[in-house]
């Protein structure tokens, strides 16, 4: 008996482990068993690989199949094994050429009328077979779209098994053309960019959002309903540059493993808003056997707004303290981690007190002080320490909307950033880093572009007097490199570091 060999794809995370999916018939009682620590979705597949078999014309051998696979320490979930246990398990009967099938990965559930149903996550599958060296991948039709995606790999999109067995050099008669299994249709919405310049009466605030769009900083809007916090938030995907290929495809695979269709590379930078009764799992993921990515993972290369921030629960937004430092988001399940990027801008909006009006011309507090400081509580101090650019907001006058004609356009705002991020790329050309915001701390202190003692000396005095940490320092500093790249400026001044200290400690517009 000869032991048939092919390839399928175990994800944890965004990360994709190569699986080597081996068959082998032996002369003892008949039976059908998967090894290899398979999870319970998986370990069903022998009676999906059975009746799938059976339906499209393919008997499986009358003996004991073992199906192994390997590393067999690695755990494994869902239903994506099911063509390859069967590709393998059908190959020990000779029926196909095991060279053609050891040499291709292959992704897809099975229906019990042998047609390929979709699965989640088959572009990270498909891209940790092309990093692994896999040329040939076969996934189900409706996943085709998305397999092909990924450059380097040739990718067939099969219909049923009785495809996929004739693709190896099965000899199958002509039957039926079956329809392929459509795609669940999910509530996905198109990228949508909001226009800057309807922004009224908040010049202040909308330059902090061009300068935290500038060096990818986290931004704090604080002011009362209707002050145009979330609207500002809802426009800095916009003006944000266009994704490349890589963070294209980091964020159309995260949408994968969320379950969302993925037919195209979107350049538009992610946009997550959670309700701010979402709970801890919805916001950093989770999941008891299958881990799904949570809003932090979602927003990776995007942005992830936090609307009424002060009403979130204080051990939810806690959870964004080590993602924010980080950049990745690792959940531990028994058994098994799951690791998911999380780089993106944080933005924050929140009201000065629970009924929005505490400081408000011509409107009436009625909250009592201690419900003011619990409310305004939530934000911890260590959160706080890691946002960069806080903003003070008023509700927009008469005045300034009768004047507002002139506001800037999200096209004008684009070609400053892109402007701005070129330079700090092209000061930082020597460096690991190409952002402002993750430019190391003593670098920017110690480094041959340091400001001089003369230049530093308000930022050195609040750190002096204990009103700044130093990682506020730092923070103060990465903001104070946007203001002079959108200045075109190639040293700090006194002016940069004034107008950044000046943002830490929050803009009133």
């Amino acid at each position: 008996m000869v032991v048939t060999r092919t390839w399928a794809v175990a994800l944890s995370g965004l990360d994709g482990t190569l699986v080597e999916v081996e068959a082998d018939q032996s002369r003892q009682i008949p039976d059908f068993q998967i090894i290899g620590l398979p999870d319970k979705a998986l370990g069903e597949a022998v009676q999906r690989v059975r009746n799938a078999s059976e339906n499209s014309g393919l008997t499986l051998p009358k003996r004991r199949l073992t199906v192994n696979l390997s590393p067999a320490s690695l755990p494994k979930q869902g239903s994506g094994f099911d063509l390859a246990i069967a590709m393998a398990a059908l190959a020990t009967d000779g029926l196909m050429d095991p060279g053609s099938i050891a040499t291709t990965a292959h992704i897809g559930e099975l229906g019990l009328d042998g047609r390929l149903r979709p699965v989640p996550g088959v572009l990270p599958a498909v891209r940790a077979a092309a990093r692994a060296g896999v040329e040939h991948v076969v996934v189900p039709w409706a996943n085709r779209a998305e397999a092909e995606l990924v450059a380097g790999v040739r990718v067939t999109g099969a219909v049923s098994l009785t495809d996929v067995a004739r693709l190896h050099g099965a000899e199958l008669p002509d039957g039926p053309d079956c329809e392929p299994v459509a795609a669940p249709e999910a509530a996905a919405e198109e990228s949508r960019t909001y226009e800057l310049a309807d922004v009224i009466g908040q010049p202040e605030a909308v330059e902090a959002l061009i300068i935290a769009a500038a060096g990818g900083h986290h931004l704090l809007m604080t002011g009362p309903p209707g002050a145009g916090k979330t609207m500002l938030a809802q426009r800095l995907p916009g003006i944000l540059p266009a994704l490349d290929d890589e963070s294209a495809l980091v964020a159309a695979s995260i949408r994968s493993l969320s379950g969302q269709p993925v037919l195209r590379l979107d350049r538009t930078a992610p946009f997550e808003a959670p309700h701010h009764s979402a709970s801890l799992a919805a916001l950093v993921g989770g999941g008891s056997r299958v881990v799904r990515p949570g809003a932090i993972a979602r927003a990776t290369e995007g942005v992830l707004f936090l609307d009424e921030a002060g009403e979130y629960h204080a051990g939810t937004l806690d959870a964004l303290r080590q993602p924010l430092e980080t950049g990745s988001i690792v959940i531990h399940r028994a058994g098994f981690t799951a690791s998911f990027p999380a780089r993106f801008q944080l933005v924050l909006a929140t009201n000065p007190c629970p009924c929005g009006n505490y400081g408000v011309r011509g409107a009436v507090c009625t909250c009592p002080p201690i419900a003011i400081r619990r409310y305004r509580s939530r934000l911890s101090g260590p959160l706080l320490d890691r946002v960069d650019i806080e903003v003070m907001m008023a509700r927009v006058l008469v005045a300034h909307h009768e004047g507002a004609a002139a506001g800037v356009t999200t096209a004008q705002a684009r070609d400053r950033v892109v402007a701005a991020r070129d330079r700090a790329a092209y000061r930082l050309r020597d460096t690991p880093w190409t952002l402002n915001s993750a430019v190391s701390g003593s670098w920017l202190r110690l480094g041959p572009l340091a400001p001089e003692p003369i230049v530093r000396r308000s930022l050195d005095a609040a750190l002096h007097r204990g009103s700044l940490t130093l990682r506020s320092y730092e923070r103060i500093l990465r903001v104070a490199w946007s203001i002079a790249d959108l200045a075109g400026r190639d040293r700090l001044g006194v002016d940069e570091i004034g107008r950044a200290l000046f943002l830490k400690k929050g803009v009133r517009s």
